[in-house]
């Protein structure tokens, strides 16, 4: 990953925080999404969320946009679509349902020894921009260094799925998952890492694929030692080519 071209602009954002930003070609593999043809029958309403529109109140406005791409949705193969678009709604968004602190409030103390740095790497992230609300699609490292006590590690990639699956910016996703680590977990440091795709710049505008955007953020003695930003992003590189 230390080979992948970068912009050095730095950007900080609060302070012991430094979230660095840049655009790298050829990060990431292309994943194809496959598609099915199988017809489902209209569900039940899903359960709203206050202030939340109803399930036939989402699938009038999926109609509406229907109708703006210029087809029409009472033809067989666009019937059901409105209620599969609820459905998958509720699962990419279901981030707000979530209270990404309480994912956290769970600690261990057997580990209290331990001084050195927990990392977790490619963690699967899927968003939304929340500008063409397109996805992003790329993974996270995730890493800080303990003071007294530690989380299971599945918590640091619900904690990521949390955060991601909302309306999001890149560059904002990264800060809240470093930042949400560091006031409840109350460690020595925090590391996260995001290489991400978006659809919105793939598939529209310049469409230009294969470009992978990068965002970091460093606290405490993540930001305070080069050497351990460094061994940081080596773990990661070094995990990475293990895998091909």
């Amino acid at each position: 990953m230390s080979e992948l071209a970068r912009s050095s602009e730095q950007v900080s954002t609060d302070e012991g925080m430094i979230l660095k930003l840049s655009s790298c070609q050829g990060g990431l593999d292309q994943t194809e999404l496959g598609q099915t043809a199988s017809v489902e029958h209209v569900s039940p309403d899903l359960p709203a969320r206050p202030g939340k529109p109803s399930q036939m109140e989402i699938e009038a406005a999926v109609r509406t946009l229907i109708k703006a791409a210029g087809d029409n949705p009472a033809r067989e193969g666009l019937i059901d679509t409105p209620a599969r678009v609820a459905r998958a709604y509720d699962e990419w968004f279901s981030g707000y349902a979530i209270d990404p602190t309480a994912l956290l409030s769970r600690t261990f103390a057997e580990a209290e020894s331990y001084r050195e740095t927990v990392l977790l790497c490619d963690i699967p992230l899927v968003s939304t921009c929340e500008h063409h609300m397109a996805p992003i699609i790329g993974v996270a490292h995730v890493g800080y260094r303990p003071r007294d006590r530690v989380v299971g590690i599945s918590k640091l990639s619900r904690l990521v799925d949390a955060y991601s699956r909302r309306l999001q910016l890149q560059e904002r996703l990264t800060q809240q998952i470093g930042m949400t680590l560091w006031e409840v977990l109350a460690p020595r440091g925090v590391a996260v890492v995001i290489d991400a795709t978006h659809g919105c710049m793939a598939t529209r505008g310049v469409n230009q694929r294969g470009v992978t955007m990068r965002t970091e953020c460093w606290l405490g003695d993540f930001r305070e030692d080069r050497d351990l930003r460094r061994d940081f992003l080596t773990s990661v590189r070094d995990a990475r080519a293990g895998e091909r």
